[in-house]
């Protein structure tokens, strides 16, 4: 049993007045909204740090299931009620701890958004103070943990946001939030870009919805719809014991993106090319101009970010690819039911040699592979319940994945065949096997994971 996840977005229509978009004073409001909920979540994150002790402190009850009274760490909900009581003016507390008055710096705010600004707060502390009594354990001097930050997006609680999506017209569609103006708090209706898949997606009685998210960008404003679904999924130790298990092997590259193998019964029976068309290419001559712009001007000036257009069409490019090639991925597992999928386990790799902007282009490729596995893992996990295992990837592209032996990668240029890491095509001098490169790759991490050939399980020596 799993827990699958995913996140719909809905965009305001924050263009022209006189196309239909919301005025400069509604996108104002927005942004003192925002502003207001990080300057209540700094005063919270303050008080919770002024009084420590109280988030250590532990709470006695009686546990039903031992038949005795046992201790626990407080709750966040009991922490909530606690930092309401000290901070807030109310009938039962009219007086609030002085230096700690809320309801004085924030007047009129509503109690839905205090709420949510009070559990933003105790997640941070409690994580600051976490981390950093790990840190003194260590014995370390450098990398003490900084003090949380107050910035971060605000959560619409239910009494803060209201859908108005069931016209059949699209521009009298809209979201009414409750925001603030910089003077009082007001319902104010935003316009949205509302299409069939949101609604396809919002609509799903399969998943569980969530409090949604409010993301304010300087180029856009969405609301983030985050949605669960309890999933059933077999445990992997479990499915090898099946001789019918089918497993799905990725390979990840630069110009074929993914490379995935289907096999059962120790037999590839199908094949998937997902190839960039073009991107790797498409993104060099991106990181070209980048380049020449940075050398042009000279050192940069802190905190000043350049060519701000070009890195967000980059990464823009690199999401989109991204969730192209998962979705194949995950269309691949959705036809074999039960299965598991396969990746390699790649982490630190260091783009060296070349010019800058070569360099930067490996960066991002390898940027890209691990959105690809990120995402592949989620959408088969979230689709059909396909559990995901990451295997040791040493010797993949090396041995021959017919006769276990060591070849060699090679490509044809000219016409004369050149022995190169970067080739084309694998050739196995021991069994004559020839064969794409990046197949003869995939096909091997099947046999990482069954342990087959060069990936026999290491011999633990005692003493």
């Amino acid at each position: 049993m799993g827990q699958a996840t995913r996140t719909t977005k809905l965009l305001l229509d924050l263009d022209k007045r006189n196309q239909g978009g919301a005025n400069t004073a509604k996108r104002a409001a927005l942004d003192a909204t925002v502003e207001i909920l990080n300057a209540a979540r700094a005063f919270y994150i303050d008080f919770f740090l002024a009084h420590a002790e109280k988030l250590a402190e532990r709470v006695s009850y009686y546990s039903e299931k031992q038949l005795e009274m046992r201790t626990r760490a407080i709750s966040a909900h009991e922490l909530l009620t606690w930092a309401e009581g000290c901070t807030v003016a109310t009938r039962e507390h009219p007086h609030p701890w002085e230096g700690w008055n809320f309801t004085e710096v924030f007047p009129d705010m509503p109690f839905v958004y205090r709420r949510s600004a009070i559990k933003d707060a105790i997640g941070k502390v409690r994580s600051y103070l976490s981390h950093r009594a790990n840190w003194n354990k260590s014995g370390k001097h450098k990398g003490e943990p900084g003090r949380p930050g107050a910035t971060d997006h605000p959560t619409l609680y239910q009494g803060t946001c209201t859908l108005h999506l069931e016209s059949a017209d699209v521009k009298s569609r809209f979201v009414q939030l409750k925001v603030y103006d910089g003077k009082e708090w007001s319902w104010v209706n935003y316009p949205v870009q509302c299409n069939r898949y949101f609604e396809q997606r919002h609509h799903d009685e399969a998943w569980e919805h969530k409090s949604p998210i409010l993301i304010v960008r300087p180029h856009e404003v969405a609301l983030h719809f985050p949605q669960t679904k309890e999933v059933e999924a077999k445990k992997v130790k479990e499915s090898k014991l099946d001789p019918a298990l089918v497993t799905v092997a990725v390979d990840l590259n630069v110009k074929n993106l993914a490379v995935i193998t289907v096999r059962q019964r120790e037999r590839i029976i199908e094949t998937v090319f997902v190839t960039d068309h073009g991107l790797d290419a498409h993104r060099y001559q991106h990181l070209k101009r980048i380049a020449k712009k940075q050398w042009q001007s000279g050192k940069p000036i802190k905190g000043e970010h350049s060519n701000q257009e070009l890195w967000r069409h980059i990464d823009h490019l690199n999401e989109d690819a991204a969730h192209k090639v998962a979705r194949s991925i995950a269309n691949v597992c959705t036809r074999y039911p039960g299965c598991v999928l396969l990746f390699e386990r790649l982490r630190k790799i260091k783009a060296k040699g070349g010019s800058k902007s070569r360099r930067l282009n490996r960066k991002r490729a390898n940027h890209l592979r691990g959105k690809i596995n990120q995402f592949a893992r989620e959408k088969a996990f979230a689709t059909c319940a396909t559990c995901t295992v990451e295997v040791n990837p040493h010797g993949t592209s090396q041995y021959c994945s017919r006769c276990g032996a060591k070849g060699e990668r090679f490509s044809y240029r000219g016409g004369t065949r050149l022995i190169a890491k970067w080739g084309k095509l694998f050739f196995c001098p021991s069994c004559r096997y020839e064969a794409n490169a990046d197949f003869n790759a995939s096909a091997n991490v099947h046999h990482s994971f069954f342990h087959e050939l060069h990936w026999q399980p290491r011999i633990m020596r005692s003493g």
